[in-house]
Formats: C-alpha cells, sequence, structure tokens
C-alpha cells in the first residue's frame, strides 16, 4: 500500500493545500453538496479508472430506471474518464456534449437538476474545457442551470429537521450554482440591469429559521460571493448579511431552533458547527473585524469546542485548523498543532467506525483527512485503515444505519484515493467473502437502491471527485481559484 508521504509541517500552515481545498475543505461539502469534487489532483491511472467505471456502472443497474441523477452521474464519470484518458484524443467530446447534458436534464427534481447542471460545468472548467461547448447558438446550457434556482421551494427536505431548513437547501443550490457559473467565466450573469441574483440570494438567509442551517448554508454563499468578487453585496449595501447572520447565530439558546441528529449530541456541538464554517466566511472576505461582532468568535469556538468530547470533536477539528490557517490565526491559537493532531488521531482507538452511520461512521475518515493535511500520516496506523474497510458490513445492525451506509462509504473511499490507498476499498477483501468493499456496499443495497433515498447520491459524488482527480499531478487550479488570496493569512504570516 502507497500513502501519502509524512512530511513535517512548521506550525504556521498547511502550505501544500490549494485555495479550492482551503475554502471547501471538509468532505461534508463534497460528498453531499458536491462542491470543490476534483481536489488533489494524480496522473492518470487506467487501473484505477477502470475500478471508478465499474463501480459507477454498477450503481446504474443498481438503481431503478426512474433514478435519473444516479444515471447522470455514471454519464458524468464516464465522461470525466475519457477526458482524462492520455491514451484517448479529444475528437469525440463535441458529439458527447448534448447527451450528457440530456442526462442532466432529465433529473426532474429542481435542486438535483441544479446541482448537475453544476457538475458539468465545475467538471468542463477543471478539464480544461472550452465553454463554447455550453453556450453557443446550439445551446445555453449555463442559463437553463441559473433558471432552476427558481424552482426550488423551501422545506423540500425529507429528514427529521424538516421545518426547520426553509430556503437552506435553495442557498446551498445557490452556492453551487455561482460558483460553477465563476469556474466557467460567467459569474457576470448573476448580476444584471434586469436581476441581481447575488442580492435575491442573500434575502433568503433570514428565510432560514435554524440557527444551524443559517450558519452552514450562509457561510459556503458568502465565501463563493468573496471568490467571486462580489463580497461589496454582503457588506457594502443597505444590509450587512454577514453581520445579521453573526448576531443570529450569537442568539442561538434565545431562539431555540436546534437540528437533530440520528444519534444524540451535544448542543456545542451544534453550534460550534456553523460556527467553524462562518470562520472561514470572515477569511474568505478578507475582513478581520467580523471576529469580534457582536462577540469573539475566536474564543466562544474554542469554548464550545472544549464541551465536545474528542469522539465527536474531530468532525470540527478540520475546520478549525483550517479555518484558523486561512485567518492568519494558527500560530496563535494552536501553537502546538503537532499536539492537536496526536489528541484527534487518538480518537482512533476510542471510535468504532461500525457503531452507526453518524457520528462514529464518519471519524475516521476525518481524522486520515486531517493527519494528510498536517503532514502528520504516520499517526495513521495502518490496521485502522483496514478497520473503516471493514466496517461496513457492521452497519446492518439497525435499518437506519444499513439504508444510510452510502455516507461513511464515501467518506472513506475519498480519503482513501487522497491518501494514495485506493485497492483497500477497490480490491477483494476477505472480510466480503472475496468481493471488493464498494461491490460488497453496492451488492447490499436495496432493491432498486430505493432505502438509500438521496444517501445513495454520496458514493458517486465521491467516484465522480476521484475520477477528476485523475486530470494530472500537475494540473493548475482555475482561474478562479488561482486568482483568489487569503488575505488574512497573508497579514498573519507577515506579524507571526
Amino acid at each position: 500500500m502507497t500513502t501519502t508521504a509524512s512530511r513535517t509541517l512548521p506550525v504556521s500552515g498547511l502550505t501544500d493545500l490549494s485555495n479550492e481545498s482551503r475554502m471547501i475543505t471538509a468532505p461534508w461539502s463534497r460528498m453531499i453538496r458536491a462542491l470543490g469534487l476534483g481536489q488533489y489532483p494524480v496522473d492518470y491511472d487506467p487501473a484505477v479508472a477502470g475500478h471508478i467505471g465499474r463501480a459507477l456502472d454498477q450503481l446504474a443497474a443498481k438503481v431503478l430506471p426512474s433514478n435519473a441523477y444516479a444515471l447522470f452521474c455514471r454519464d458524468l464519470g464516464d465522461f470525466v474518464l475519457k477526458v482524462n484518458d492520455p491514451a484517448r484524443d479529444r475528437t469525440w467530446v463535441d458529439q458527447a456534449v448534448e447527451p450528457l447534458l440530456d442526462a442532466a436534464r432529465a433529473e426532474r427534481n429542481p435542486y438535483y437538476r441544479a446541482l448537475a447542471g453544476c457538475l458539468v460545468m465545475d467538471s468542463f472548467a477543471k478539464l480544461g474545457l472550452d465553454v463554447s461547448l455550453l453556450v453557443n447558438d446550439r445551446r445555453d446550457f449555463p442559463a437553463e442551470v441559473l433558471d432552476t434556482l427558481d424552482e426550488i421551494a423551501p422545506d423540500q427536505i425529507p429528514d427529521e429537521n424538516r421545518g426547520r431548513h426553509g430556503d437552506y437547501e435553495r442557498l446551498s443550490a445557490s452556492s453551487a450554482v455561482f460558483l460553477a457559473l465563476g469556474q466557467v467565466g460567467l459569474k457576470e450573469r448573476l448580476v444584471t440591469p434586469e436581476r441581481n441574483r447575488v442580492v435575491e440570494a442573500l434575502g433568503l438567509l433570514e428565510n432560514i429559521p435554524a440557527p444551524y442551517f443559517r450558519g452552514r448554508s450562509g457561510s459556503m454563499f458568502m465565501s463563493v460571493l468573496s471568490l467571486l468578487g462580489y463580497d461589496e453585496y454582503i457588506f457594502d449595501g443597505e444590509r450587512d448579511y454577514m453581520r445579521e447572520t453573526l448576531h443570529y447565530m450569537a442568539r442561538a439558546d434565545e431562539i431555540g431552533i436546534f437540528p437533530s441528529f440520528p444519534e444524540e449530541l451535544p448542543t456545542a456541538w451544534s453550534k460550534v458547527y456553523p460556527l467553524l464554517c462562518m470562520l472561514n466566511a470572515i477569511a474568505m472576505s478578507g475582513r478581520a473585524e467580523y471576529l469580534n461582532d457582536p462577540v469573539d468568535w475566536l474564543a466562544e469556538a474554542e469554548e464550545l469546542l472544549s464541551e465536545v468530547p474528542w469522539s465527536d470533536r474531530v468532525h470540527m477539528s478540520q475546520y478549525y485548523i483550517v479555518g484558523l490557517h486561512n485567518l492568519g490565526r494558527l500560530r496563535d491559537r494552536l501553537p502546538d498543532l503537532d499536539g492537536y493532531v496526536e489528541e484527534i488521531a487518538a480518537v482512533l482507538d476510542q471510535v468504532d467506525p461500525g457503531a452507526n452511520f453518524f457520528p462514529n461512521g464518519i471519524a475516521y475518515p476525518y481524522i486520515i483527512e486531517v493527519a494528510m493535511q498536517t503532514g502528520r500520516m504516520d499517526l495513521i496506523p495502518e490496521e485502522a485503515l483496514h478497520k473503516m474497510v471493514d466496517s461496513f458490513t457492521d452497519l446492518d445492525s439497525t435499518p437506519a444505519n444499513r439504508a444510510n451506509r452510502s455516507f461513511p462509504v464515501s467518506y472513506a473511499l475519498n480519503v482513501l484515493g487522497e491518501i494514495g490507498a485506493p485497492e483497500l476499498v477497490f480490491e477483494p477483501r476477505e472480510r466480503y467473502r472475496g468481493s471488493s468493499a464498494i461491490d460488497w456496499v453496492i451488492d447490499n443495497m436495496s432493491e432498486g437502491a430505493t432505502e438509500e433515498g438521496l444517501r445513495l447520491y454520496m458514493i458517486p459524488h465521491a467516484l465522480i471527485s476521484y475520477a477528476l482527480r485523475l486530470r494530472g499531478a500537475n494540473a493548475p487550479e482555475t482561474d478562479l481559484f488561482r486568482d483568489f488570496r487569503f488575505r488574512l493569512a497573508a497579514d498573519g504570516a507577515r506579524t507571526a
């Protein structure tokens, strides 16, 4: 097994991270919302490409013919793998575009139809394909995707938090659509004399009742606006949307609308999660004054984290470390980064990844990715990787764990690719009686994969992400991300 080489980093930062991985750092955003797929590019590997293609084909064969989104993911994954294959030319691409777009259009749910469109645009940008394939005298696909936002109704997510979301899903989709338009160089479509979609979307914030969901979705949306250079609409108009959001979050106890989770978690967990996301939004904006509006948010984050047991805190640690780095405050707040990461890694001995799909099921992937990002893969024993991959059968313990198995499987698949150990999930294992872990998971889904519901999509997201990573180890960031500057991180480095 080949894993990412360990390296010693100074406590001042995570210098190997791209701008995209600093903005969209957590697997949650990537696996669930499909934002920032394809981070940590590597050279094309035909064996890995074959594994990815077969897994996508297996999923497509498993789902019902009406599951348009899963079928689209298969088509997009196949398209990406073909483009990345250095043995192929690209003469076929033009003829393949319309069928791919039709596959995206076939999804009836407007949220997932928008997401499919975003995946197409983001993939085209990262693969270096010309935007004229999407906008020409025959089609204007980005316009179709942008218009889909108007169809997303509030409180449509079918989970235990229905009634607490409001326009959470539409704002989350706006983050994806706005980012995708920026990736293909069409951000000017968001603000026109006829319609200012940026201000319209910012207005959705007040329609999200739970501080948890308002902070979580608002932070990513405001980060996208800062990336696009539209942060003036956040801060400098008639309203200050960041201040409003932070003040709303400060009233979380008074408002009393807390999210429900499958397993009981401390109240501090639901308060610190959106706060850490907002810290990164502040870092993206470059406006340090919001770190103390209306309270000292760094002190608040530290206190809330201390109230969460380490077994649950590991999910937050990645947000905390990267957020502090982007703010230029990592040396200040975590002077002993090595010691902090060692505490995170120690949780490997405390958590059973097969006990439940959440939070246990995703703890190991978070710990491993933090170790990778901080150059401390020496803290991750090989036995832990095997324990994580072999835990999928344990999630048959309850109907809920079984139906939601895609959650931890996607996280594990994602991180194993990032550390260079894909064989653990793609090759036969004794635990699965000679099948690979991914084959076993797909084979043991419900009939038509109906019980898995929307969680199913996390696995094709992980597979598409890996397919995009195969575009070459030296693949540059897109212009949108390459030209961005984390001003507070640069200022912090100069004053350290």
